[in-house]
């Protein structure tokens, strides 16, 4: 059982040799929840969605560009990330966990319609995304989700 929802992310990170947030699990005063994609070029380029849930940076390695469309992508379930990473730009040292260049690439908040186990549903309302996403798990497969954008 993890003590903390940051203990993983805690845990693959020196904070001594990166500048990435310790962070904490805990409540940006705003009324809108965070949302977040951070374009990662590590080892392979990937985009990072991060959603705002119960004090933490609910997060997801998408290998290829989010589009603002029915497009579907695979999504990868991540750790959780503290809030303070929703701000993070900056290049991740090449001898740690994640190496490699960190931008954002849109921003903003969203609206949860649905949460379930194996299905998120919720309104993006970003610079570059906007309107009804869906995040889907394959029930095979611990980690892997699809997203897309619904309708129009």
């Amino acid at each position: 059982m993890l003590k903390s929802k940051l203990e993983q992310y805690q845990k693959k990170r020196k904070f001594n040799k990166t500048k990435e947030p310790k962070g904490k699990v805990g409540k940006i005063k705003k009324n809108d929840l965070i949302y977040v994609i951070q374009r990662h070029q590590a080892s392979h380029l990937h985009w990072d969605l991060r959603l705002e849930w119960e004090g933490v940076l609910m997060s997801w390695a998408i290998p290829k560009e989010p589009k603002n469309d029915a497009t579907k992508r695979l999504a990868i379930r991540t750790e959780d990330h503290p809030l303070d990473y929703a701000e993070f730009e900056g290049e991740i040292p090449a001898s740690e966990y994640g190496a490699g260049q960190v931008k954002i690439w849109d921003q903003g908040t969203w609206l949860p319609e649905s949460i379930k186990k194996a299905k998120i549903v919720f309104e993006i309302k970003g610079k570059k995304l906007k309107g009804r996403f869906v995040l889907i798990k394959f029930k095979e497969q611990r980690d892997n989700w699809l997203f897309f954008k619904l309708g129009k």
